[in-house]
């Protein structure tokens, strides 16, 4: 089993070298399909272009080459958090308050493990968070197993690429299809 504690003080000068903020390393698929996940992101606009992934990538591919901290054989994923990103540091949880998050505890508090709701963002080592119908709950964040946020019309609004050299191009044009609608009604 990798040490993503130790994994993490590898990789973390190497995407900072790159301008880069590390957000999450993981290891996934099991024995049957290891991969070794990277997401970062660049600090001032929460993207990863593919030049800033790609870049990455060769560099801590040789990085892990030449280290060999993981033991077995296993795939290197880097790639941005996305839309849905997950929440993995307290800062996370201020940055995107006013934002729709699921959070999962590794125990149980107050009878509940799952809180779904509007982010309110940290109180020292505590996450705040409005559920309706329940009120605000005030979660350690060392207890907290998973975090991520969820898809809204708010999010996909605040996400909206501030940079779109990179985007591809227009291939279809929903306002076609309605010039055409009208043309026949």
């Amino acid at each position: 089993m990798a040490d993503i504690a130790a994994l993490m003080q590898l990789i973390e000068p190497v995407a900072e070298a790159e301008g880069l903020a590390l957000v999450r390393v993981k290891m996934l698929g099991g024995t049957s399909d290891p991969t070794l996940q990277v997401m970062a992101e660049r600090p001032d606009t929460r993207q990863l272009t593919l030049e800033d992934c790609a870049r990455l990538s060769r560099r801590l591919s040789d990085l892990l080459d030449e280290r060999d901290p993981i033991d077995h054989a296993y795939r290197l994923e880097v790639s941005s958090p996305g839309i849905d990103r997950p929440l993995t540091r307290l800062k996370d949880f201020d940055d995107w308050s006013g934002h729709e998050a699921r959070i999962v505890l590794a125990e149980k508090l107050d009878g509940r493990k799952i809180f779904n709701g509007d982010l309110i963002g940290t109180e020292g080592d505590h996450v705040r968070i409005a559920v309706d119908k329940a009120g605000e709950f005030s979660l350690p964040f060392d207890r907290i197993h998973s975090a991520k946020l969820v898809i809204t019309d708010r999010l996909i609004a605040a996400t909206a690429p501030l940079v779109a050299d990179e985007a591809d191009e227009l291939l279809y044009d929903a306002s076609e299809d309605a010039d055409d609608i009208k043309a026949e009604g």
